[in-house]
């Protein structure tokens, strides 16, 4: 069985070699005298535990073992360092400790009490790994294809998917903008038998009704003005898997007979063509309206409401979720803290509060980018609630519901810019809308770049 690898790190040659002497027995054991020594063995051969002398030098005092103890907490911080003191310096190994220090030991070194408090030291740190991988087989058994949580509703949620994925039905998603409508639509994809073939997504309230029929179904050549050359549309390269139709609600009538006929005949006609093409396609449709509502006002078709809805599948908004909200959190977390190349253990009781306590109007795609932004704000190696930037919902009777709506809009349209680095492309497909439109709630909120004005065209 391999040891346990410790790190001394004393500018005294003589309490180095006697503590290597002493612990070889046990332990393997690195020596270095200096902090970029140090750092260098952190880095390289990752110590399961660091003995640190606080004063390492005379000259720069207790400041230069401080700092290289932030160093290393910092490059990981599950490194258990116990603080290596004076009998004058008890006061400085406990701020040592609030630094992230696991103990501190006082001179003149007692080896077989030291000894004692290394077993203890890996003996947590031991806890702490089985108890982070029970976590993460936890989390993984709380997954479903992409899809994280465990409360009621999304425990339903899998049941349904299950179900349907063997089959061929329609499938009509309901669930407010940021729930995972898509994601869900995807799982349902992958868990059929057309999982190897195209799974296509189209939003149909991001791209203008103009353009929206030949996104779809496609065009001849000289079919309108700019149709240069023949185009295959969404449906015809889907042929084979899934297509899936994202705010179907905000379909035209005029393009709703035509799905209506798609899903009649499996077959489309292209724009400026006349030749039915035969289509075998999974059509799964997503909506943040009410269809129900939508018939009654007569925006949308009963006809095509019951062709699309033979399976209906309701996603629960992210504040009905519970303990999901952490789970998600700590998901997002672990996920980005990689991308970011920053290593966050965790949430503060107060920021792990607040997120509890806080309304989720975006859901779940809210979450995630608060997330990021809370991992990109963060100074030290646990995440703050000022860091997550939760604003107060605003009571009832302060505002009406349009300009309620009109902030979270800005809010939405701020995150997205500040997440994508400001890049109009990435931040409008982080939306779901096109770039005209995201340029357009740019002006209308007054949104610029510091020291930038934004303008058409820019990415």
């Amino acid at each position: 069985m391999a040891k346990d690898l410790l790190l001394v790190v004393d500018d005294d040659a003589g309490i180095r070699e006697q503590l290597k002497w002493a612990l070889s027995e046990d332990y393997e054991v690195l020596l270095a005298s200096h902090p970029s020594e140090a750092m260098e063995q952190v880095t390289a051969q990752e110590p399961d535990l660091v003995l640190l002398d606080i004063a390492l030098s005379p000259s720069a005092g207790d400041e230069e073992g401080m700092e290289l103890l932030k160093q290393m907490v910092k490059s990981d911080p599950k490194l258990k360092v116990i603080m290596i003191t004076g009998q004058e310096g008890r006061e400085l190994a406990l701020k040592a400790i609030e630094l992230g220090a696991h103990d501190y030991f006082q001179k003149p070194i007692d080896i077989d009490d030291l000894k004692v408090i290394i077993k203890r030291a890996l003996y947590v740190q031991k806890l702490e790994r089985e108890n982070e991988a029970l976590f993460h087989r936890l989390e993984e058994e709380k997954r479903f294809e992409d899809l994280i949580g465990s409360c009621p509703q999304m425990l339903d949620v899998y049941e349904v998917i299950k179900r349907i994925s063997a089959t061929d039905a329609t499938a009509l998603i309901y669930g407010e903008s940021g729930t995972g409508k898509e994601l869900v639509a995807r799982a349902i994809h992958y868990r059929s038998l057309r999982q190897g073939k195209p799974f296509i997504t189209i939003n149909c309230g991001a791209i203008p009704e103009n353009l929206l029929e030949s996104e779809l179904f496609g065009h001849e050549k000289g079919s309108f003005t700019g149709a240069h050359a023949q185009r295959k549309g969404k449906f015809e390269i889907a042929n084979g898997g899934t297509v899936f139709l994202d705010e179907i609600g905000e379909l035209s009538p005029n393009l709703q007979v035509k799905l209506l006929r798609v899903l009649q005949e499996r077959e489309i006609e292209r724009v400026g063509g006349n030749v039915p093409i035969q289509l075998d396609v999974r059509v799964i449709a997503a909506s943040n309206k009410n269809l129900e509502e939508e018939m009654d006002k007569g925006n949308f078709r009963q006809d095509l409401y019951y062709r699309l809805g033979v399976i209906s599948v309701s996603l629960p908004p992210l504040r009905e979720r519970g303990d999901d909200i952490i789970l998600l959190a700590k998901s997002f977390l672990s996920k980005f803290s990689q991308d970011y190349g920053k290593k966050i253990r965790g949430f503060s009781p107060e920021a792990i509060r607040a997120m509890m306590e806080y309304p989720w109007p975006g859901n779940v795609r809210e979450l995630e980018n608060k997330v990021k932004r809370a991992i990109i704000m963060a100074d030290g190696n646990v995440i703050q609630s000022p860091d997550l930037d939760l604003r107060a919902r605003p009571r009832l009777g302060e505002i009406s519901l349009r300009e309620a709506k009109e902030k979270v809009e800005e809010e939405f349209v701020k995150e997205a810019l500040a997440v994508n680095r400001w890049n109009i492309s990435k931040a409008a497909v982080e939306l779901e809308i096109s770039r005209p439109s995201l340029y357009d709630l740019m002006a209308k909120y007054g949104i610029e770049k510091k020291g930038k004005p934004h303008k058409r065209g820019n990415t």
